[in-house]
């Protein structure tokens, strides 16, 4: 069972999405009002979920506005999670020369993963919203993940699929650097709908899928599969946790393992497709930002 919004009458209106794409209003303000719901009747939202779509009025998923289907207070990301992550890290920190060892292949064996900070909601995008490419880079990848949506405890609720926006040059010239090569305006989008934690028996069995459209012509595509995580989700959600106030509903990225080829890099007019199977497409059109003059 998926959970979306739609844009009805200029409100984000929270619905269901059955197996065979029928929408189904639910009677919650957002994703976590049902989740609080749930708990207080000792139920899961799965549940809740499955008894309102079984009776409620359907209409088509196609032609909906859809937007973001939770507003995340806080996106966190994981890095150097796959190996071909932690290869195209090594490209970046060696110019491509590949001849000694990082600290990518050392994040990439220590205990202690890479977690880092990467979006409010006010910087993440929807369905269909563009992303921005930075002004100050030549050299940007969209990077599609796997996404936690948990609660202040670090409890799972959901799955989501999530463009984790990256500067390959700014992040590869120096690792201090790392804010300003994954922050900006318009930096990351998730979406397009959460899929409930009951509905996903091993999530590790989740495909992920990216393709690139320039001039509506695909010039890359790529899927992975999270089972090639070297990392557990559980391992990545108790880091995050560790000291730290979360946020209900919050997302955490768990890291790519679907990388384009070094010498691509995005332009603006692309389009970006992510899709997770049982999750849906997000979709999103890519814009060059303009440099701002300063004094």
């Amino acid at each position: 069972m998926r959970i979306i919004r739609y844009v009805h009458e200029n409100k984000k209106q929270l619905a269901a999405v059955t197996n065979e794409n029928n929408v189904v209003d639910l009677p919650f303000t957002d994703f976590m009002s049902l989740i609080t719901t749930a708990r207080h009747e000792n139920r899961t939202a799965f549940d809740i979920v499955k008894q309102i779509a079984a009776v409620g009025e359907k209409q088509p998923l196609e032609g909906l506005q859809l937007t973001t289907p939770i507003d995340a207070p806080e996106v966190w990301a994981s890095g150097v999670t796959y190996k071909k992550s932690k290869e195209a890290r090594n490209y970046e920190a060696t110019q491509g020369k590949l001849d000694r060892q990082t600290f990518y292949d050392k994040v990439y064996d220590a205990v202690r993963p890479e977690i880092f900070f990467k979006s409010t909601a006010a910087r993440t995008v929807g369905p269909n919203d563009p992303v921005y490419l930075r002004s100050d880079s030549k050299w940007q990848i969209p990077e599609p993940e796997l996404g936690l949506v948990i609660d202040k405890k670090g409890t799972v609720l959901g799955y989501i699929a999530g463009n984790d926006m990256s500067c390959r040059d700014i992040e590869g010239e120096n690792p201090l650097y790392l804010p300003q090569a994954k922050v900006w305006k318009n930096s990351c989008s998730i979406g397009p709908a959460i899929l409930l934690k009951e509905a996903v028996p091993d999530p590790y069995e989740l495909k992920i899928m990216c393709r690139i459209f320039r001039n509506e012509e695909k010039v890359f595509e790529g899927e992975a599969k999270v089972n090639q995580l070297k990392r557990k989700l559980e391992e990545l959600v108790d880091y995050l946790v560790l000291d730290n106030t979360v946020f209900d509903g919050s997302v955490l990225l768990t890291g790519t393992c679907v990388v384009p080829p070094n010498e691509f890099t995005l332009k603006g007019d692309d389009r970006i497709e992510i899709e997770i199977p049982g999750i849906g497409v997000l979709n999103n059109p890519v814009i060059q930002s303009k440099a701002v003059q300063t004094i």
